[in-house]
């Protein structure tokens, strides 16, 4: 398949979000066809592509899907994994593959495949429920994460004294010691078939106080030479020790004695690069496609430094969105805007995302901090 390019080649992504939109407006240039599944009849590629609606952790939903697809990928993790593996059997390609799917959908698994693996990481405990957590009160302050289906900041929470442990969730998860950081950083790493390893700068990523989102980023992150070749280095050994195919995410943190935690990967196109697209030689979206399709990966360098910021829904806001401030946006010099096809909109829902490519650094984060106050979505 390496040496021939896919006519009448069907690749079927799992979830219709923003991220396999962009994966589609990617895929178009290379002339990929795509079928896409998705619970929600009104999500962002249900007019891009031939469209399923239906559950993504329902076997027999995944399973005929995917009979109709030669290659079938992801574009979140809370998908059938039984029936991934079934299509496997029977001879569809799945990438990323469903055991590795299976162990990062769990944060647990995650987290003991790097004990496993010597990839450094926060020191944690492993709870069952709200008393397990009670009992390891001495932990904290800590992060308390449910083990599975936490997403875009929910399942997450910080729990700094026992005055905090009625808030603790009742369900598997772990407590994670709490770290005192400098930076959050990224580093996005793809490998195909092949075995061949590429990687992008890594990006530094600032987070919403509230939401738990990333608000907006910096690309490339501002570090010292040996942290991000120890950042590099770090993202290309766990998708090497997993023997993954497809496009990894790996968040991480500089500590203040600087030293590097990776706090949790991600098997598909992820927020932390978005920028891509605008502010690097090969977007995200492109490189994934090239990764499951056992192509040579593309060229990561960067074009320009970038930010990007996330358009999230306002607060106190529901209903039909409207984009406040979206024609002063689009007079900046270097800014382009993407929005997600959402026709409604919510409090701290992703709405959209604005890169601002800008050489100077300086420029670059006053255009940022402008875009952040100028655009709202609001209804």
């Amino acid at each position: 398949m390496a040496n021939t390019f896919y006519q009448n080649y069907t690749v079927g992504i799992l979830g219709g979000g923003q991220l396999g939109r962009m994966l589609i407006q990617s895929g178009i240039d290379l002339n990929i066809d795509f079928k896409v599944l998705d619970p929600d009849a009104q999500a962002p590629c249900s007019q891009l592509a031939p469209f399923t609606q239906g559950k993504l952790t329902d076997y027999q939903t995944v399973l005929a899907f995917g009979k109709e697809c030669d290659l079938i990928t992801i574009e979140i993790e809370n998908v059938n994994t039984q029936a991934l593996a079934e299509l496997v059997k029977a001879g569809k390609k799945v990438f990323p593959q469903p055991q590795i799917i299976e162990l990062i959908q769990d944060k647990r698994k995650q987290k003991e495949f790097f004990i496993n693996h010597q990839i450094p990481t926060a020191e944690f405990i492993l709870v069952n429920d709200r008393n397990a957590v009670e009992e390891n009160k001495k932990f904290l302050p800590a992060v308390h994460k449910l083990g599975k289906e936490g997403y875009d900041g929910k399942g997450v929470q910080v729990l700094r004294n026992s005055s905090d442990l009625a808030k603790a969730f009742d369900a598997p998860g772990l407590l994670e010691k709490l770290i005192d950081f400098e930076k959050e950083i990224a580093v996005i790493v793809s490998r195909n078939e092949r075995g061949e390893i590429s990687s992008y700068p890594a990006v530094e990523m600032i987070f919403h106080p509230e939401a738990n989102l990333v608000e907006y980023l910096f690309s490339p992150a501002q570090l010292e030479q040996h942290i991000a070749i120890e950042a590099d280095r770090i993202a290309k050994k766990i998708i090497d020790e997993l023997g993954m195919v497809g496009l990894l995410a790996v968040e991480m943190f500089v500590t203040k004695d600087q030293t590097i935690l990776v706090n949790e990967i991600a098997p598909r196109p992820h927020n932390s690069g978005h920028q891509t697209i605008e502010g690097n030689v090969t977007s995200q979206y492109e490189q994934h496609l090239r990764a499951i399709l056992n192509l040579s990966p593309g060229e990561t360098t960067l074009t320009s430094p970038s930010a990007m910021i996330n358009l999230l829904g306002e607060d106190g806001y529901t209903g039909l969105a409207q984009y406040e401030g979206l024609e002063e946006v689009m007079q900046v010099s270097g800014a382009h805007v993407h929005l997600y096809g959402k026709k409604l909109t919510k409090p701290f829902r992703k709405m959209g995302h604005v890169t601002v490519v800008d050489v100077d650094l300086d420029k670059l984060k006053k255009k940022a901090t402008f875009v952040k106050h100028t655009l709202k979505v609001k209804s």
